[in-house]
């Protein structure tokens, strides 16, 4: 029996799944039909070989030992060893199995996550808590994972192995079986009230290390760093972390302990009952009720009834642990983008670009329309909403103009630069492209024929070529832009530095997008500008 079982939550075996989520997990593993029965073979195998070397011990010694025919003995040893190298080669074919099938589990789902997170609205992520999203690509994928390979093999080796065990068992002596089982609850015990100690430390130690990772976030970006440098208290920082990483530590050592009491309490009741068997069954040997052999063979059984009985008692929460895992990527996925195409959606129409603003009205959307409450610090259903922010707005940017908006701080400016790539969509009225509402075009489209300069550009840690997104150059561009862009020397170029993050911006819209485009830059006001680029763009030798 592992620890993780120890420490997982008992309260999520009463969580209610929704319906058709089991028959939804199943569809995953059709895949993988074949290396799933391949490996559940190997989990049954595994499990008759258990009680196959106790039942040879017992002919050795009755049939060879205590008769002295040697040649028998020579035989069986031989055989015992046969056995273990057979239980060794089908655990190693196993192990391969189960990666096969829990790797390729965990690809599908973290690719599945990942692609539809990003098909998500900028509203979604003001919204999400960074670190409870990628626990749903990391943790929550690796939860589901083990419904397939651990959770399953376990369930089916565990019974399997108890089945055969007990009546392996039973069949050799009834007397030291009951004896046996009466003891059971002295495993049992000692198994439960360790699990609920470890899991509220480990639910401590997991907030405390959320907290950790959130702090570290925050204050390890360009940002977080700045913000800390200007106007933080270093001293306070360290005491607040320190804090915290000093509880980790101290549940740390607490956690060991509780596992080495666990393990020696464990091993001792071991210790006790084989002491039961022998004595029982030695007087059962004496009285000639059995033989010497089967008295070694159930003693040895006895070693492999005790793990499956203590691992079965908590099956419930194992399974449902893996099932609401699944449940808990379902729910990401199964979250609908706020802003998405609509069907039979067109592409934008080529040449230079106009665009009209009409009665466009616009209120931010509520928590629920566009995240998960999981997924946010604070879940709680919002008490104010932002009220309408833009009413009514009317303009029109003629193709090769440019035009400023100006006002105070929370005028709309960023607002409505945001609607026009459909970062979100209107409340109502419309906004057009060439007299093309834009949510008649594909957002792909749309997004490749605008232009952003934001007042902070972000940069990768990465290359300056990587940064410019290369990979994304139209193909139909000039080879010396693409040669550029690709070159040896902007390969090696190191991570942009403080002040060129904007240069690279810049040079991001003027190489990269397509030939008419609008861009929109964001200064003091707010710049929309449309015009038609060059379609050849020359570079420097130097």
């Amino acid at each position: 029996m592992s620890f993780r079982t120890l420490t997982q939550d008992q309260s999520v075996k009463d969580q209610k799944l929704k319906p058709g989520t089991v028959k939804r997990i199943a569809r995953y593993a059709l895949p993988y039909k074949n290396s799933l029965i391949l490996f559940l073979i190997t989990v049954i195998i595994d499990a008759l070989l258990v009680v196959s070397t106790p039942l040879l011990l017992r002919k050795l010694i009755d049939e060879g030992v205590v008769p002295g025919n040697a040649n028998l003995v020579t035989r069986l040893a031989l055989a015992v060893g046969i056995i273990a190298l057979a239980d060794a080669i089908v655990s190693m074919i196993g192990r391969w199995f189960s990666a096969r099938i829990g790797e390729g589990l965990i690809f599908d789902l973290r690719t599945q996550v990942f692609t539809h997170v990003q098909k998500q609205s900028i509203a979604f992520f003001t919204r999400t808590q960074t670190g409870a999203l990628i626990s749903r690509i990391n943790s929550d994928v690796i939860g589901a994972q083990q419904a397939f390979t651990t959770t399953l093999s376990g369930v089916i080796s565990n019974l399997l192995s108890l089945t055969l065990v007990i009546g392996t068992m039973l069949i050799l002596s009834w007397q030291i079986t009951v004896v046996a089982l009466v003891l059971l609850p002295a495993f049992l015990i000692p198994t439960k009230w360790v699990g609920r100690k470890l899991q509220r430390l480990t639910r401590d130690s997991f907030n405390l290390n959320a907290e950790m990772s959130a702090t570290m976030t925050e204050r390890f970006n360009v940002s977080g760093a700045l913000l800390v440098s200007l106007y933080g208290n270093p001293s306070k920082e360290n005491s607040y972390f320190s804090t915290r990483a000093r509880k980790v530590a101290d549940i740390g050592i607490t956690i060991a302990l509780l596992n080495r009491i666990f393990f020696i309490a464990l091993t001792s009741i071991a210790a006790v009952a084989t002491a039961f068997a022998y004595g029982v069954g030695g007087h059962l040997t004496i009285n000639k009720e059995i033989t010497l052999g089967t008295l070694l063979a159930i003693t040895a059984l006895l070693a492999r009834l005790y793990g499956p009985l203590t691992a079965l008692s908590n099956v419930r929460v194992d399974v449902m642990t893996a099932l609401v895992s699944f449940e808990r990527v379902f729910e990401v996925l199964d979250l609908i983008p706020m802003v998405r195409n609509k069907e039979n959606a067109k592409t934008i129409s080529s040449g230079p670009l106009s665009i009209q603003f009409s009665e466009v009205r616009f209120s931010y959307p509520r928590a629920e329309e566009i995240s998960l409450a999981s997924l946010e610090s604070v879940a709680k259903p919002e008490t104010i909403q932002s009220g309408e922010i833009l009413k009514g707005i009317s303009f029109e940017v003629t193709a090769g103009s440019m035009t400023a908006l100006v006002g105070s701080s929370g005028a709309g400016k960023t607002t409505i630069s945001a609607l026009l790539p459909r970062l979100y969509d209107v409340t109502s009225g419309s906004i057009a492209i060439n007299n093309d509402d834009i949510r008649d075009l594909t957002i792909e489209s749309l997004r490749d024929s605008i232009g952003i300069v934001t007042q902070d550009a972000h940069m990768f840690h990465d290359t300056i070529a990587d940064n410019s997104y290369c990979n994304l150059v139209n193909p139909g561009r000039s080879p010396a832009v693409r040669r550029h862009l690709t070159s040896g020397r902007l390969r090696k170029a190191p991570n942009p530095v403080h002040g060129t993050s904007a240069r690279i911006a810049l040079a991001v819209e003027f190489t990269v997008r397509p030939s008419s485009t609008v861009t929109i830059v964001p200064s003091f006001t707010t710049c929309f500008t449309s015009w038609a680029l060059a379609s050849e763009i020359s570079f420097a030798k130097n």
